[in-house]
Order: C-alpha cells, then sequence, then structure tokens
C-alpha cells in the first residue's frame, strides 16, 4: 500500500491517542500507526492508575499541559459515558526540614505550591500533624512534615484514556493501522516517506510518539539523549481498610533525601481491599524489547521492606498483582518536544521522564496547534531538543 496523508502519528500510546485525537478534531485528514494494538501492556501506559494533580513541582511551564488536560478528559467523559478522572485529592509530602529531591528537583512540595499560587489552582499546606488527622492511612509521621494537598487531584484510567482518545478520533474520521511497525522515517521535498513492514505511508507531516521505540527508530541524537528504565508497580493486599476513607487520597511520599527516596500510591479501588503503590529507579536502562516483564517475589518484598512497612495504615506483604513498565528518561528528566533536527517535518513528542500522563491530553492540543499554527498555543521553548547542546 501507499497512501498520501495530511499528518501521520507514529505511536499511538499516551501522546500519540491524544495527537491524533486532537489533530482530527481540527479536521486535519489523519493516520495513526502502532505496531500493538493500544491500549496494551507493553509500554509506559497500563497499569489501571496514574497520578494527576494540576500543580506541578517538576515547574510551572507544565501546568498549562495539565490544566488542560483535565478540561478535555471532562469533554471526553461526556461523549463517551467513560469515567477517566477521578477527583479523590492528591498529597505531595517531604520532609519539613533537610534535603529531599523528587524527579530530580529539590524542595519539590515548595515547588508544587509556587505552581499552585502562580495559576490560582485551589490547595492546603498541611503539617504531619494534620495529615495525620485527616488521612490516617498514613502512619508513623513526625507531624514537621511538610505537605501539598489539592482536592481536584486524583488519578486517571490511562486505559480508558486512551481508548477513549482513539474511539473519538475514528469516529471523526481518522485511520488508524495498528499491528504495523515502523521501519523508518525519511523527509523528502515536499514530504515524509514512512516506511513500515505493511507498506509505504506518504505524509505532509509526522509526529512521532513512540516512547521507548523512539531511539531506535530515529536514531542519533535520540540515541544518545534516551534512555530506558524498567519500572515495577506492585498491589498489596490489605488486612484492615478502615483507615482509607472516602476522602483517600493518591500520594507522592518523599520520606528522604535522595531521587529513589519515595513511594507514591493510590487509595483502594471501590469494593477492593489493596492498594497500589511504586517508587521509581534510574540505575538500570533496558530496551523496549529486553524488558523483563515479570515482577518478582524478591522485587516486591524489597519495594515493601524499604518503602511501604510501618507507612501505609494495613498494608500487609501479601501481593496481589504487580506489573512493570517503562520510563523513557532525558537527561534532565524534562519533556521532548520539538521538530527533528534533520527533518523540519518531524514533530518528536518523547520522552515523557516518567510524569508525562497527567499532561498528555493537553500536549496532544498543543502538538495539534503548534502543527496548525494556531493562535494562543502554549510555548514549547522549553521543550527543545536545543537545550542538551
Amino acid at each position: 500500500m501507499e497512501d498520501r496523508f495530511e499528518i501521520a502519528v507514529i505511536g499511538l500510546g499516551a501522546m500519540g491517542s491524544a495527537a491524533l485525537y486532537q489533530l482530527r478534531l481540527q479536521g486535519a485528514g489523519v493516520v495513526g500507526l502502532d505496531r500493538f494494538s493500544p491500549p496494551h501492556t507493553l509500554g509506559s501506559s497500563h497499569g489501571e492508575s496514574r497520578i494527576t494533580r494540576q500543580a506541578v513541582g517538576e515547574g510551572r511551564d507544565y501546568v498549562p499541559f495539565v490544566l488542560a488536560s483535565h478540561r478535555i478528559w471532562r469533554t471526553l467523559e461526556a461523549e463517551t459515558g467513560e469515567t477517566l478522572l477521578t477527583a479523590c485529592g492528591a498529597l505531595v509530602m517531604g520532609p519539613g526540614s533537610g534535603v529531599s529531591s523528587h524527579h530530580g528537583k529539590s524542595d519539590f512540595v515548595g515547588r508544587s505550591i509556587d505552581a499552585a499560587q502562580a495559576f490560582s489552582i485551589p490547595h492546603e499546606v498541611l503539617d504531619g500533624c494534620e495529615v495525620a488527622r485527616r488521612f490516617p492511612q498514613f502512619l508513623n509521621l513526625s507531624g514537621d512534615e511538610k505537605a501539598y494537598y489539592e482536592p481536584g487531584g486524583g488519578y486517571v484510567r490511562p486505559e480508558r484514556c486512551i481508548a477513549a482518545q482513539l474511539h473519538r478520533a475514528s469516529e471523526l474520521g481518522a485511520v488508524i493501522r495498528t499491528g504495523t511497525t515502523v521501519l523508518s522515517i525519511l523527509q523528502e521535498p515536499g514530504g515524509v516517506c514512512i516506511e513500515t513492514d505493511r507498506g509505504v505511508v506518504l505524509a505532509d507531516k509526522v509526529v512521532v510518539s513512540a516512547g521507548a521505540w523512539t531511539a531506535p527508530l530515529l536514531g542519533a541524537p535520540f540515541t544518545d539523549l534516551l534512555t530506558v528504565n524498567r519500572q515495577l508497580l506492585h498491589w498489596y493486599a490489605l488486612d484492615d481498610a478502615s483507615a482509607y476513607g472516602p476522602d483517600a487520597p493518591v500520594f507522592i511520599w518523599m520520606h528522604g533525601a535522595g531521587d529513589t527516596d519515595y513511594l507514591y500510591g493510590f487509595p483502594p479501588q471501590p469494593g477492593e481491599a489493596q492498594v497500589k503503590v511504586a517508587t521509581e529507579q534510574y540505575e538500570t536502562s533496558t530496551r523496549a524489547e529486553a524488558l523483563d516483564r515479570d515482577v518478582s517475589p524478591k522485587e516486591s518484598a524489597a519495594m515493601y521492606r524499604h518503602h511501604v512497612a510501618g507507612r501505609l495504615a494495613g498494608a500487609t506483604t501479601r501481593v496481589t498483582q504487580s506489573a512493570a513498565c517503562l520510563y523513557t528518561m532525558t537527561p534532565d528528566r524534562g519533556f521532548i518536544i520539538d521538530r527533528h533536527p534533520r527533518m523540519d517535518r518531524v514533530l518528536v513528542v518523547s520522552a515523557c521522564s516518567g510524569h508525562g500522563f497527567k499532561h498528555s491530553a493537553g500536549i496532544g492540543e498543543a502538538v495539534a496547534n503548534e502543527m496548525a499554527q494556531a493562535s494562543g498555543r502554549i510555548d514549547l521553548a522549553p521543550y527543545s531538543i536545543e537545550r542538551f547542546g
């Protein structure tokens, strides 16, 4: 086959499904290509839930994306009847004194407060005593912790969000080709030639949102900039769920000085007696094709011992579920949303560096606006590849 489209989107996970939906919403003639059949469990966007919060400690530049995402998810809920965003509240907590870091940013709680104030996002600042009183699922607090609480935060359902956006894009007329592996991309005069295992696709412009497959597809400089880390998700049984009331929030709890001295988690789902928790690791890299997708009992036991024990009420060592996913990281743990340095018709939308899903719907809208050169679009300069020199 050899077809011609206005825009091709390569990779239909978090960013690609959002971009495809928004591009078609604006009337572009689009095709979406993916080697798998999203949503799936082979990349970065699976595992039941992802934390969302509107004031992000990673930096003020990200806030417009997540504000747009919340708006878009509510619109999609109305259009599809799906529940995508649950605003159960979000708590970000760290030591009241001493050093702490998250996603490479020191004083992450303070940075979250700063972002909330800058964008008038409703929030509260709590100490450890108030956290313990209001949220009894958190144990052994010293009392001097500093916490940011955002009532409008919570979690989104990644698989449902991806499916809803692909469904709406298809309804609006987008062409979706799953089970199609892109082998190469070559910009030619007047367009881009995309070679796949099912034939050639031609497009005026291309969005590459292939996550962990981005660097192997695009080559240098992305092979030098992007690393892929295996991350683990764990669900532990609760022997007593009474501490997790209807106001139990999602949380990010920094309990030490380093970027890995923390855990994040979710309250039990209705009718369930288990908590989902995770941390992050950046020491060991992998490749998408080589990912060990099995989480060993030893790994779950280590997570419990180092991060869960004595911190979450009712959490037992019994693992009810586990999963592995991929983070595709840049050196500064920020995003790349920029033109390919050698192909100006190709916009690269990767990597998310472990904090992308809450921004994804808004990034999809920003990508569509950038492609259309629409007025009032979000400044993408902070996500330029040129910042790496």
